[in-house]
Parts: structure tokens; sequence; C-alpha cells
């Protein structure tokens, strides 16, 4: 798999999650995933929660929405979201 595909209405991404990070943003291509920079430490599912919650309010849909489908305990993930309404601008690596 690239590291996003479309599959129908869903968007899924396969990531390489940076957690502690300055703020949240993607920061490019790290080998076949899109490397994704968030501000939650990696504790107790915080930095899962943070990912659902940041990519949800992205793509103007709601957390649940957002399924981690593998990857739960790594930085390795693979994100599926359901139907995104819109996606951000400044997502120019989906051209």
């Amino acid at each position: 798999m690239k590291a996003f595909e479309w599959q129908g209405q869903d968007l899924v991404l396969q990531l390489y999650v940076q957690p502690k990070a300055s703020r949240d943003a993607f920061a490019g291509i790290h080998g076949e995933e899109l490397k994704l920079a968030i501000t939650a430490p990696p504790v107790d599912g915080k930095a899962n929660e943070h990912i659902r919650k940041y990519l949800a309010k992205q793509c103007k849909i709601a957390k649940g929405q957002v399924e981690i489908e593998k990857g739960e305990l790594g930085r390795h993930k693979r994100v599926r979201l359901k139907g995104p309404l819109q996606v951000p601008k400044d997502w120019d690596w989906l051209e």
C-alpha cells in the first residue's frame, strides 16, 4: 500500500507518528508512510486519542469516523478516515 489511498469514500493513511513534537503537523514522507508529528505523549493511549481528534478536526468529521486499523501500540499506524467532508489545502501530498 502507498502512504495514502482512497477506498471508496474513505481515505486510508499509512502513518509514522512522532509523539511529543512541538506542534501537530504532517512532516512529509517517511519511507512509504506519511510522517505525522503530534504534541501528545505516547502514554496511556493519549497519542492515539490525539491523532483521532486532530485528524477528525482537519477533515471535519466526528472522532468516531477516525479508526486506527493497525498499530495501536506503535509508531507505524494505518488509519481510516470514514467519509471525510473536506481535505485540508495544506495536505498537498494527496495530489
